[in-house]
């Protein structure tokens, strides 16, 4: 029997009524791997009627949209800085979209090199959830229907009408581990790298993580629910720079960077512990977030998929000195993540010390506080309304001459 055979044990629904009676059997997706061994796949996926995965660390391609109401007398809004960080205001009068990644006005950025970027955008985003209060500045043209010009006011997040986090791309299915092969430090979004090799850093939660769970996208997808730094959201689209057309191992798990999730939460329902501004010296800023997302169990093989150890998932080393830069493909090396977790990897006879840009230890929390609202029948499970794409390549930037 191959795997599309393989029988189906219970579907969402059914999974939903037993959570609703307090009957539903969680683990995470740390705990699955032991129980699986001591009951065997059948007997376990019997019982299990859900796994659920997590992961926290910078995700850059998030942000926020934000409504404010109107003032009296009304504003179009046309520029806009809250806590002098700019927003972008080309939508409605009111609304204005947050970038996780942008700077606070005047910040020297790298003009003195490498520039701190001690608050941007994941900061003011960490502020707002965490119920502080801000600044908001505005500009406009005035319209006769919205004359007021400028106006500066305070506000906190019970302000705001609404303010819905958007994020185009989280959940990256395993990416790039970083090292610096060139003779100079560089300092990069994966952190500070020594010259020759001197350290090594990757930015996952391994065995935990959401899509390394569910390789082939067989439960997580377009419609699925996810919890969100505490809010229950879902997932609204691919993710950005989704690319599931890469190099596989036998467990169909990557060996590169692949899936990715767009996702979406009320950040009215958000816990301040999971969301996190970012200072990377030398690059910029982000905001470190927690995601869970529960898998159910409806058949061995999905199971079977979530017993998926750190020592099965390999990650490809890219030099971040010069080949990440060019783009020319070159992999140094691939590395599994129990040694990434060990603290020390082997590449090419020399031994390289290990540093991480997420936290296992936030994901298991994560992981387990889901575990805790599904067997309290706080939370439910969605379908799927859409898979996501399994045979999709990305396209790159081509640099033209103007057309003549």
């Amino acid at each position: 029997m191959n795997e599309t055979e393989t029988p189906t044990l219970r579907t969402v629904d059914t999974i939903n009524d037993r959570i609703s009676s307090g009957q539903a059997v969680v683990l995470t997706a740390d705990e699955v791997i032991d129980y699986v061994d001591r009951k065997g796949l059948d007997q376990a996926a019997k019982e299990i009627d859900v796994v659920t995965t997590a992961t926290f660390g910078p995700m850059c391609s998030s942000g926020c949209f934000l409504n404010f109401g109107h003032s009296k007398p009304k504003m179009r809004i046309t520029e806009a800085w809250i806590d002098d960080v700019l927003a972008y205001s080309g939508v409605a009068a009111v609304d204005l979209f947050l970038g996780a990644t942008q700077l606070r006005h005047n910040d020297p950025a790298n003009m003195s090199y490498p520039g701190d970027f001690l608050y941007g955008g994941g900061h003011v985003i960490e502020n707002l959830i965490a119920g502080r209060q801000l600044q908001l500045f505005a500009l406009s043209y005035g319209t006769d229907d919205y004359p007021l010009r400028e106006i500066r006011t305070c506000f906190d997040i019970n302000d705001l009408n609404q303010a819905m986090m958007v994020n185009p791309r989280n959940c990256y299915q395993n990416y790039n581990v970083a090292v610096n092969t060139s003779e100079k430090r560089v300092y990069t979004y994966m952190g500070v790298l020594e010259p020759r090799m001197g350290n090594i850093t990757y930015s996952s939660a391994g065995q935990l993580s959401p899509l390394l769970n569910d390789p082939l996208y067989e439960t997580i997808g377009v419609g699925s629910k996810v919890w969100l730094a505490g809010a229950h959201g879902h997932v609204f689209s691919q993710g950005t720079q989704h690319c599931s057309r890469v190099s596989r191992t036998a467990n169909d798990v990557p060996d590169e960077g692949a899936g990715t999730l767009a996702l979406t939460g009320d950040m009215k329902q958000m816990n301040p512990r999971f969301v996190r501004g970012a200072s990377l010296k030398g690059y910029g800023v982000s905001l470190a977030l927690g995601v869970g997302i529960p898998i159910p169990i409806l058949n061995a093989a999905i199971l079977r998929r979530t017993t998926v150890r750190d020592r099965d998932i390999h990650a490809a080393v890219i030099n971040y000195g010069g080949d990440y830069q060019e783009r020319n493909g070159r992999i140094v090396t691939k590395v599994n993540y129990e040694a990434l977790r060990s603290g020390k990897v082997d590449i090419h006879g020399k031994t390289v010390p290990v540093g991480s840009l997420s936290s296992y230890s936030m994901a298991l929390e994560v992981a387990e506080l889901l575990k805790a609202e599904i067997r309290d029948g706080q939370f439910s499970l969605a379908r799927p309304i859409e898979r996501l794409p399994l045979n999709q390549g990305m396209q790159s930037l081509e640099i033209r001459g103007p057309k003549a």
